[in-house]
């Protein structure tokens, strides 16, 4: 009895159909999970070298803060403070942004030194995250 099933002709076109349209989902299948994973890797990477970049505008900001802040031996001039206030905002970072005001708001000797330490505090966690 089951050889005379395979035997017909059109039961061999409709297994091999069959066949045929089972593969290509299986690969369609297949292909949709690999789609999403390599999706997911792609993003993964994309955060990772945002991560990057901003690490790098923010010890670029630290590395300008220093030699013209912290190591200046008289004022600070208009064009450093420039230099300064455009890559501070450079880094696109609003609580960064928030602490260099009270920074450059600041009236006292003391206040100046306690929001210098805040600031760079706030940087080197947000290096660090």
């Amino acid at each position: 009895m089951n050889s005379i099933f395979f035997n017909h002709p059109v039961n061999k076109k409709l297994l091999i159909i069959t066949l045929v349209i089972s593969i290509l989902l299986l690969g369609n299948v297949y292909l949709g999970v690999r789609c999403f994973w390599e999706n997911q890797q792609y993003q993964l990477l994309q955060k990772q070298l945002k991560t990057q970049q901003d690490s790098k505008k923010i010890i670029s900001f630290l590395d300008l803060f220093i030699e013209k802040v912290l190591k200046a031996d008289s004022e600070v001039s208009f064009e450093d403070r420039l230099k300064l206030e455009n890559s501070v905002r450079d880094l696109g970072d609003e609580d960064v942004l928030a602490q260099w005001e009270k920074f450059i708001g600041s009236t006292s000797e003391e206040q100046v030194q306690s929001e210098v330490k805040n600031l760079l505090s706030l940087l080197v966690k947000k290096m660090v995250n």
